[in-house]
């Protein structure tokens, strides 16, 4: 089982689909890397011999920003606009969509399950 960047890669997959369980690695990521070291796509990540594994790793590490250091700064980029008050930081604040989307329907996975209603009254009575 392949190691890079402190994550498992799993087994008996593509090393295409396998590079993308590395968080900051997409498929168009996964694809780049691996064309630059001429390693087939299709192959299963547990084909891979450790000379490949550190060859990707290496690139990995000199060319992406991945997992802890990604997730860092993108958490310090969300703080810096909640300190602000700037409006993106009062949605990401009040946990609403932040890129302009509808909220009056939609919305559920930011905003959460729907409410329940107490006493069964509607808001129209």
């Amino acid at each position: 089982m392949a190691r890079i960047a402190g994550v498992d890669l799993p087994k008996n997959k593509n090393i295409e689909t396998a590079l993308t369980y590395i968080y900051g690695i997409g498929k168009s990521s996964s694809r780049k890397i691996l064309d630059q070291l001429g390693i087939d796509p299709y192959r299963r990540s547990d084909q891979l011999d450790e000379q490949e594994v550190a060859r990707i790793r290496g690139v990995i590490d000199s060319n992406y920003k991945v997992e802890g250091d990604l997730r860092r700064e993108v958490s310090m980029s969300i703080k810096r606009l909640r300190d602000l008050g700037a409006y993106r930081g009062l949605r990401h604040r009040k946990s609403l969509p932040v890129r302009g989307q509808r909220t009056h329907t939609n919305a559920r996975t930011r905003k959460g399950p729907r409410r329940k209603l107490v006493g069964g009254k509607s808001k129209a009575s």
